[in-house]
């Protein structure tokens, strides 16, 4: 790579995004059609597809083989795992994830999307909107992912037909809306044929709108971390004790959001104590502000008591700190989660100690009606819980901050990822903790 060409890639902006859809909608030939169409495939992958695509029987290679690389996939034509894409074009570099369509991979699409800006929902024009788009969009809605693309596919199966199309838009458009999703762009695709992949369709002159490649290139990303509430998980306490730095005590960490500068008022969290910065160093400098996702030093005016796990935060704009979280979530382990059930709940940097309380409802995405109190959640299941920490958390809303608004339920015994979940409205309490919490938690010693 020349260095002009590494300058202008430097300069471009980066989009991560997703595809979802339902199964043999072709979300995997659409990924390959993208990365074929826009040079982003090698000559080797291109031959190793060819010959994949010879030993069974095809004619011209499948593309889908570019994204389906585990051997099960490729046995079943099908996507299993999340595959991961990394490609660019002279105006923009992107982060692909192409997850799989089957309902039990569901969970794997929660792992796509969560970091994404924009998801392709993929619909098979002759089937319609099906109960796995209303699943991918629904998910879409509860991570808050900006922007949806509606990739109505396989126009080719119903002669380019405008009806058909329009028809579908309508239908998801109208789900989606009601979901609260906030940008819909719907695009008629063939990503066999490769229409309105990169290049214009020449079968849908009724079509006035820009490719997906286009829209990829051109939707507004929007995620400036520095003007979110400024976040500092601590990660690693640094204390030299040497001769140079007899003295030197530093919090190091990545800025989860916003922005960090000499001089500011803090508090430290969950203790609350407030302090200012007396110091920022960042690649060995000190300098005099530092912004997320930067990872940097922070030096404190007072000697005062912060950990891994600790957040730091302005002091005037600190979170709310709880023992009781309450949110949606997306169960992923295939062990079913409990009402009772004694957990880890991992936040940012901090791993506490929890017990599920409650699960007052499971999503039926449907209808979108609320399941009261179905005693647990399975695999692939959106609900609602309450979870009591055994240590105070400064937990933010999903709504308000996608980084420090999430966390992870971990089974204890054996550290399985256990549910992915989403804070909705906690709340600090005054009330002291009941008798039996305290004394469940008391047995419980690692």
């Amino acid at each position: 790579m020349t260095s002009t060409t590494t300058e202008q890639l430097s300069a471009t902006t980066l989009l991560r995004f997703a595809t979802a859809g339902s199964v043999d909608d072709g979300k995997s030939t659409l990924v390959g059609r993208l990365l074929h169409d826009s040079k982003s495939v090698l000559t080797d992958q291109l031959e190793a597809v060819a010959l994949a695509s010879s030993n069974r029987g095809q004619e011209a290679p499948d593309l889908a083989l570019l994204t389906d690389g585990l051997r099960a996939e490729r046995e079943q034509g099908i996507t299993i795992d999340v595959a991961y894409r990394y490609f660019a074009t002279p105006r923009r570099r992107f982060i692909l994830a192409d997850t799989p369509g089957h309902v039990q991979y569901t969970r794997n699409m929660v792992t796509g999307a969560s970091t994404a800006e924009l998801a392709v929902v993929l619909v098979d024009a002759r089937n319609g909107v099906v109960e796995q788009t209303r699943r991918h969009a629904a998910v879409a809605a509860l991570l808050r992912v900006p922007h949806v693309v509606l990739a109505v596919n396989k126009m080719d199966l119903v002669e380019y037909a405008e009806p058909a199309f329009a028809a579908i838009a309508e239908e998801f458009t109208a789900y989606a809306a009601s979901l609260g999703v906030p940008e819909i762009t719907a695009i008629p695709i063939s990503a066999l044929a490769g229409d309105n992949v990169v290049e214009p369709s020449a079968h849908m002159d009724w079509y006035g709108g820009p490719t997906v490649l286009e829209h990829l290139e051109t939707v507004p990303v929007s995620h400036d971390l520095t003007a979110c509430h400024a976040r500092f998980p601590v990660q690693y306490v640094i204390r030299p004790q040497t001769a140079e730095h007899p003295d030197y005590r530093g919090y190091a960490g990545q800025i989860a959001a916003g922005v960090f500068r000499v001089g500011e008022s803090v508090s430290v969290l969950p203790s609350g104590r407030t302090t200012t910065i007396e110091g920022i160093d960042a690649l060995g400098e000190s300098v005099d502000a530092a912004w997320a996702p930067q990872s940097v030093t922070l030096r404190l005016a007072d000697d005062i008591d912060v950990s891994r796990g600790d957040l730091i935060a302005p002091a005037d704009d600190a979170p709310a700190v709880t023992q009781d979280v309450e949110a949606t979530v997306c169960h992923v382990a295939d062990r079913p989660l409990t009402v009772g059930q004694r957990v880890l709940l991992k936040h940012t940097t901090r791993t506490v100690k929890a017990i599920v309380k409650d699960i007052p409802s499971r999503l039926t995405l449907d209808d979108l009606s609320q399941h009261p109190a179905p005693g647990q959640l399975v695999a692939n299941d959106i609900g609602r819980v309450v979870v009591r920490t055994a240590e105070p958390l400064a937990l933010d809303a999903y709504a308000d901050s996608r980084r420090t608004g999430s966390f992870l339920l971990i089974d204890p015994a054996d550290g399985t990822t256990l549910t992915a979940g989403m804070a909705g409205a906690s709340f600090a309490t005054e009330a002291a903790p009941d008798t039996d919490a305290s004394a469940e938690d008391a047995e419980w010693d690692f």
